[in-house]
């Protein structure tokens, strides 16, 4: 494993975005965020070019609106419920109606801040940004896809979405692969008849369900849905041609969400496969207690998803 798979997705986005705003004073960070420690270098070292928001997301938007008119490449930072719920309507109105490229950045994506309640889970954020017109939504799955996914926003200014995951991620990609960026879609793992499309933390979770479903004679696939939107259609139809049936897996409520998105690319691009959908159930939990737990009381562990998808491939056509 290579230096740059140790770190964490936060800290290697900001540390991109940090080396990028040293070479160019149009780059912006507005951070909400008043404990990230990540950003203490940037503070030292270019305090005109990072601005402290406070918690009050809907001016740090209203604030980045103001810079991306003049011309600035703008970063927003928080917790991902705060930097996309909370300040919806400022997305909507400032941002999306203008197509101002703004990158928003929500860490702590699904139950990340699995010590901090409802409050901090962010289980609603795609179906809410999906539904805004001009958007970009990238999850990385790896350190070596965010820092990718930095360097991108920043040579490719855009009103985009990125989603990052609170928690170390296991390498997924080599770090010259950039199938991600261009494809969108990406099958990581080639499999027999049926195949698993998720993001993020979650392909850890279909890999641990793939290795006990290895015991009854299934091999599904793994596709990476890194760019959640737009769905390339071309791709989607090509990393699909192989598969007989379509799981999709996520830690985020089925309303709305990557599976959701998934079946509105197929039907669109008349793709006809069995699709079952695997993820939080239409309800809010208001436990804590670690990361597996909250996958377990939500049927989203690596056991719940192993035998969803046992029944799912049992069942005939």
């Amino acid at each position: 494993m290579s230096d740059i798979q140790k770190i964490l997705p936060r800290d290697a986005f900001i540390d991109e975005i940090y080396a990028a705003a040293k070479a160019n004073p149009n780059i912006y960070f507005i951070t909400a965020d008043l404990g990230a420690k990540a950003l203490d270098r940037f503070r030292r070292d270019l305090p005109g070019q990072i601005i402290h928001g406070g918690i009050s997301e809907q001016n740090v938007m209203d604030l980045a609106a103001g810079l991306a008119q003049n011309g600035k490449i703008v970063y927003t930072y928080a917790m991902a419920p705060f930097m996309t719920l909370r300040c919806y309507e400022q997305i909507k109105v400032a941002v999306a109606s203008m197509f101002l490229p703004v990158t928003i950045i929500g860490n702590g994506v699904g139950y990340s801040y699995n010590d901090a309640g409802p409050t901090h889970y962010a289980t609603e954020d795609i179906s809410c940004m999906r539904a805004l017109g001009g958007i970009e939504i990238l999850t990385p799955g790896d350190t070596v896809s965010t820092v990718a996914t930095a360097k991108h926003s920043h040579t490719h200014p855009a009103f985009r979405y990125v989603r990052l995951d609170r928690a170390f991620l296991p390498p997924v990609y080599d770090e010259n692969d950039r199938r991600f960026l261009t494809d969108g879609l990406v099958e990581i793992e080639p499999g027999e008849k049926v195949c698993i499309l998720t993001n993020g933390y979650m392909l850890q979770t279909a890999r641990e369900a793939k290795t006990q479903l290895a015991a009854s004679g299934l091999k599904p696939g793994l596709i990476d849905v890194f760019r959640l939107r737009p769905i390339d259609a071309k791709v989607l139809a090509r990393v699909l041609a192989r598969y007989e049936r379509i799981v999709t897996l996520e830690e985020h409520f089925l309303s709305g969400g990557l599976g959701g998105a998934i079946v509105e690319a197929m039907a669109d691009a008349g793709i006809l496969k069995l699709v079952k959908r695997i993820g939080v159930a239409d309800t809010y939990l208001f436990d804590n207690g670690g990361r597996q737990y909250m996958h377990r009381k939500a049927g989203i562990d690596a056991p719940a998803v192993a035998q969803e998808i046992t029944r799912f491939c049992q069942t005939r056509a």
